[in-house]
């Protein structure tokens, strides 16, 4: 007669583990829910020490913080779960609130009473299709596209789901954004055409160094040393929650010291001047903020009243009209034709990557192409072409 095996005495914090009458073995152990409770799970395998390596990693994944589904998942559910849980902690806000949007809007609306774990490529594909039927954007079908990817990301790391749907489904390529950017001679007309606004310093810092509009409103007078002749690119202004703040800049890259230029260093004496102007006529209505571009009574500029001046100015130098953050590329253009190196310029504008500097440095205007097909043109026949 076999003898009756008798359970080994368990190690500590491995749950219970037992033999079962089938000859299989069995545990259970209590591990993280996504809701936050703790839930009893159970675990099965051919021997003991499979059991045990089972349980051990449903509490080491539990005890970083992923949970196990303690309900079928509806994906408007999970998704409501994913933006408070994952999103919302760690993107900053305009991530959120652009990410909450897309799900309140497009995905819940249309996938939401999916079960989460029986969400098929071929569904979230007809989704997608009758969303471009519908006359969304091939962009803005994209960007559902990236969100449900995201999310579904998340579920299989919860080991939630096994595929993710929707980096499986396929969509047209969104349209290239072709951006033409000013000339040299179209700059210094608007900058000429801006020297009596207050906001001038602005525009001179936004076409001298491509800084961001978020950055330029960011700017503190803390950032700057005039007689180190240095300026610290360090925070960028954004609307969150319905009031402006002042906040980091995004990336590691957008932290950047600058050399403060002359024309720079003069503008930014100028607006000193008309700050301190602005701050005896308000008197006792002034807000101290320390940012150098304010309004008349020291609060930040909310940053579409700088596109809208700038777009007034535009128009009124009849220029022609671009976006206010194309003033980056117009300064990206203008480092590419003096020669400046793409690991510089990644440097001044604060790209993350070399990558995004070289997709400007390569995109090259009729100016560019004719010189380039006139050296081809010379090495063929002998003679130069223009």
């Amino acid at each position: 007669m076999a003898e009756k095996r008798k359970p080994k005495r368990r190690a500590n914090g491995e749950g219970t583990i037992y033999p079962r009458k089938d000859g299989r073995w069995e545990g259970a152990a209590y591990v993280l829910t996504a809701d936050g409770t703790f839930k009893r799970i159970r675990k099965y395998g051919k021997t003991r020490e499979e059991v045990h390596e089972k349980l051990v990693q449903a509490q080491q994944k539990s005890a970083t913080g992923v949970p196990v589904a303690n309900k079928p998942w509806k994906l408007g559910e999970y998704l409501d779960y994913w933006l408070e849980n994952i999103v919302k902690p760690s993107k900053r806000w305009n991530t959120y609130k652009k990410y909450e949007q897309t799900v309140r809007l497009y995905l819940k609306p249309g996938l939401g009473k999916q079960r989460l774990d029986r969400l098929r490529v071929a569904k979230v594909q007809t989704f997608l299709n009758q969303q471009i039927a519908a006359g969304h954007s091939v962009a803005k079908v994209h960007i559902m596209r990236m969100v449900l990817g995201a999310a579904l990301t998340r579920a299989q790391r919860e080991e939630l789901i096994s595929i993710n749907a929707a980096r499986l489904a396929t969509l047209p390529p969104p349209p290239s954004k072709k951006v033409k950017p000013w000339t040299a001679e179209e700059a210094r007309a608007f900058l000429a055409a801006a020297r009596k606004s207050p906001l001038y310093p602005a525009f001179v810092l936004m076409l001298t160094y491509g800084l961001r509009r978020g950055e330029v409103l960011g700017l503190g007078w803390d950032d700057t040393d005039m007689d180190a002749l240095e300026m610290r690119v360090r925070w960028q202004l954004q609307r969150i929650n319905g009031s402006l703040q002042r906040v980091p800049v995004k990336t590691d890259a957008a932290n950047r010291d600058l050399p403060l230029l002359p024309i720079a260093w003069e503008a930014l004496i100028a607006r000193a001047d008309q700050q301190g102007a602005a701050r005896r006529l308000a008197g006792e209505a002034w807000q101290e903020s320390d940012l150098i571009f304010t309004t008349r009574t020291g609060r930040p500029i909310e940053p579409r009243n700088l596109a809208r001046a700038f777009e007034r100015i535009t128009d009124d130098a009849n220029l022609r009209r671009i976006r206010l953050h194309d003033l980056r590329h117009t300064t990206a253009s203008l480092l590419k034709k003096l020669g400046v190196p793409p690991s510089d310029a990644k440097e001044i504008l604060g790209h993350a990557r070399v990558s995004v500097t070289l997709e400007i440095y390569t995109h090259g205007d009729n100016e560019d192409h004719r010189t380039g097909l006139g050296k081809v043109a010379g090495e063929l026949f002998g003679t130069a072409e223009s």
